[in-house]
């Protein structure tokens, strides 16, 4: 019986549109469905479902999830990435170090990204927290120096002095939360093209239940950066967030809330 599929411009331009008929058909797609997104049950004869397509190098997978988790859209990553996702879903976890290319930091930078949830106004909020390694200098130029937080403030996060209330929605970026993991942070593409990558984790990210629950809840991710040696990596969320305070405290943090998916 036919399914109550999306399948968005993009991914019919990648799989043809003989394979889009049959799937919303309901030849090629399953009736129920673990959400690439939530990891939570889904069927497609009772709810509507995004056709998501994870595009390789090499290889690409179609995978689906709750349309209120996730749009239809072809999400492309690196070959070594779809690999371990088709092998074993969670396979990552911890901190993650990525290049983040489009002009906001250098390519070569290394980036520390580490997941936690943030307490707000009284409510729980998933966040992420970037640190680079070292200190970032602005592209195109050398010395001594750290331009990490004018660079950002540049893209729209702004500064903030003590968490007590969420910070304003930075539109145009997103964080692409797949396959129940965290793959990327990604910032407007040039000229008002598709999305790039800002930060992108060598391997999927695994993130607590708990994460993923609030993610889902609020449809966004709190998103903190600090420039080298403000934060440190701490074993404990009540230590991230004294961490958090006390780089605020010192004017070394700027932050904003970005929407979950990237659309």
């Amino acid at each position: 019986m036919p399914r109550m599929l999306d399948v968005s411009d993009a991914v019919r331009a990648e799989i043809g549109d003989e394979e889009a008929d049959r799937l919303l058909a309901g030849e090629n797609a399953p009736g129920s469905y673990d959400c690439t997104s939530c990891r939570t049950p889904g069927d497609s004869e009772q709810e509507r479902t995004s056709t998501v397509l994870f595009v390789g190098d090499e290889t690409a997978v179609l995978a689906f999830a709750h349309a209120g988790c996730l749009p239809s859209q072809v999400v492309q990553v690196t070959e070594e990435q779809l690999q371990g996702a088709v092998r074993s879903i969670g396979a990552a976890g911890g901190e993650a170090a990525g290049g983040a290319p489009a002009g906001a930091v250098p390519e070569q930078a290394v980036l520390g990204v580490t997941s936690g949830l943030v307490l707000v106004d009284g409510e729980l909020h998933p966040a992420l927290v970037v640190e680079p390694t070292s200190p970032i200098v602005r592209p195109g130029t050398i010395g001594p120096g750290d331009d990490f937080l004018p660079l950002l403030v540049e893209q729209g996060f702004m500064p903030l002095h003590e968490l007590t209330s969420v910070p304003a929605v930075l539109h145009g970026w997103s964080v692409l939360l797949a396959m129940g993991q965290l793959h990327a942070v990604l910032q407007p593409g040039g000229h008002g093209g598709q999305p790039v990558a800002w930060w992108q984790a060598h391997q999927p990210l695994q993130v607590t239940d708990g994460w993923r629950a609030a993610a889902n809840k609020h449809q966004q991710v709190l998103m903190f950066a600090a420039p080298a040696g403000s934060i440190g990596r701490q074993p404990r969320e009540d230590l991230l967030r004294d961490a958090l305070d006390k780089a605020a405290a010192n004017g070394r943090l700027v932050a904003a809330a970005l929407p979950l998916a990237g659309t």
